[in-house]
């Protein structure tokens, strides 16, 4: 596999789960229709998520720049 190849790879999981995210808080203060402390500590994981996310797309992007 190919430096290009990773980062392609890495900048699609993070776009993917930068979207996951977007859509499980969606779904989590649709479900719950107020803001509790469950919906705050759901929130605060999938925004651990969400950096996640974002640095996979930094470091894919890095490595496509790099290696294409």
């Amino acid at each position: 596999m190919s430096w290009f190849n990773i980062g392609l790879t890495l900048d699609t999981l993070g776009k993917v789960l930068l979207g996951f995210t977007v859509l499980m808080v969606h779904w989590h203060v649709s479900k719950e229709h107020k803001i509790d402390k469950d919906v705050l500590r759901s929130m605060r994981q999938e925004r651990i998520l969400g950096i996640f996310g974002i640095l996979l797309i930094v470091v894919g992007y890095i490595l496509q720049l790099s290696f294409h």
